[in-house]
């Protein structure tokens, strides 16, 4: 379908802090065609009205477990190894390969409704996390959480699940699918599994998705055992010989933020998870005056509790102005840009997605800028990062296919995931 958006505010994370304003966007077979001002007569199919609007690119999350919603509001005020060992492992052993395509649906959900459009996810039963994800008409990369078991055929149990989800889904759904290897953390797995997951990503020519220095637990315990942080540690190991995802990035110090820079590795900052398990704030402000590109994610639903990025963009940026008592720290376009630009560069999508510009596919969210909260219009960039709530999101469209619009969902059955998903909490209490 060819979509003409006519007279839109436009913030198009360009690389400049700047809007455009009564712009239109003319989409074609998937992609931005032009972006222009003026009257032009183009045949299309639709005509999207953009008066009280604003376009920018979708939002992208590049820390997510989705499958655990199902979880949210379930093991809270907790401390991050108590929170995961004694209420979040044990729980999850029970979950069965529908109760992750009834969770990831619900998550994918509130993901559209709040204007995020791609995800990276790590969980289990990632080919339910596939399906769920042709329903929804979002983009995604699939990470299997893969820990060390310690017993050599189990392990390579997990490599080929690996391949096979490879296989399976990565370049599918029009190329909106992707996979990534997903090492847990290096506090579960062992070096040669580490290692071995490398030597997969290489072969497989996919990026790692893994957690890293997040907690002082974390650090404390890689000192004890290898002598060094957990970033040197992985550096030495090899395992930034392919692009990497670290999500977290918490207790770092000089030397650390150095190897991340030489090794081009994109942190994820998370900040209302990292505030909510008390592991602490990344240092955002000191990763960007390094020129480290930091994306932006929720992590899962039991440890935020929402998948909510605009949140995530607003914490961004006020957390480390408070945190190093500088008005000026990470400024409202750093926020958007962790949320976008270089959600799309840790995702190794950059050429495509990230931000409106012409060749690049028309992953679009339109805001309802009438909105109490959003006026007067002084600065949409700012009010964006400070003011914008996710439910101000109005329309979304994924590879130039509206998914939602005015507000509501046109992909799935909201009403019947709410139901399956109510239904499967009953029986995990059961289990």
């Amino acid at each position: 379908m060819n979509i003409l958006i006519k007279n839109i505010e436009l913030v198009p994370m360009n690389g400049k802090d700047e809007y455009l304003s009564n712009m239109n966007i003319y989409i074609k077979d998937g992609k931005i065609e032009e972006i222009y001002s003026g009257e032009k007569l183009i045949k299309v199919d639709k005509v999207i009205d953009g008066k009280n609007k604003l376009a920018m690119p979708g939002l992208i999350n590049t820390h997510t477990h989705l499958g655990m919603s199902l979880f949210r509001n379930y093991a809270d005020d907790l401390p991050l190894h108590d929170w995961l060992n004694d209420k979040i492992w044990p729980i999850e052993s029970k979950l069965t390969p529908e109760d992750i395509y009834w969770g990831s649906l619900l998550s994918m959900v509130e993901m559209i409704e709040t204007g995020t459009t791609t995800f990276l996810d790590m969980y289990f039963f990632m080919d339910e996390v596939g399906n769920a994800l042709k329903e929804s008409g979002m983009r995604g990369v699939l990470s299997r959480g893969m820990s060390d078991d310690n017993d050599e055929k189990l392990n390579q149990e997990k490599f080929d699940d690996l391949v096979q989800l490879h296989k399976n889904w990565h370049n599918k759904l029009g190329g909106k699918s992707r996979v990534a290897v997903g090492t847990h953390s290096i506090y579960i797995c062992g070096t040669e599994f580490l290692k071995t997951a490398t030597e997969y990503a290489e072969k497989l020519d996919i990026p790692i998705h893994i957690h890293l220095s997040e907690t002082k637990k974390e650090v404390e315990d890689s000192y004890l055992i290898h002598g060094k942080s957990p970033i040197e540690y992985s550096r030495d190991i090899g395992l930034f010989k392919v692009p990497t995802a670290a999500a977290h990035c918490v207790v770092v110090d000089d030397n650390d933020l150095r190897i991340l820079k030489e090794e081009n590795v994109f942190p994820i900052n998370n900040p209302a998870s990292n505030m909510k398990l008390a592991s602490g704030f990344a240092p955002v402000n000191k990763m960007i005056e390094m020129g480290i590109p930091v994306a932006l994610g929720t992590d899962g639903s039991s440890s935020n509790n929402n998948l909510n990025m605009f949140e995530e963009i607003n914490l961004a940026a006020i957390i480390n102005k408070g945190l190093t008592e500088d008005a000026t720290a990470v400024t409202a376009y750093e926020a958007l840009e962790m949320a976008t630009v270089n959600g799309a560069k840790a995702l190794q999508w950059f050429d495509q997605i990230g931000s409106l510009e012409q060749g690049k596919s028309a992953d679009i969210i339109l805001i309802d800028l009438d909105k109490s909260h959003l006026y007067p219009r002084n600065n949409p960039v700012s009010s964006l990062a400070y003011s914008v709530q996710g439910s101000d999101v109005d329309t979304v469209m994924v590879d130039g296919n509206i998914i939602m619009e005015n507000r509501e969902i046109k992909t799935l059955d909201v009403e019947r995931i709410k139901f399956e998903v109510e239904r499967i909490k009953k029986e995990l209490e059961m289990r």
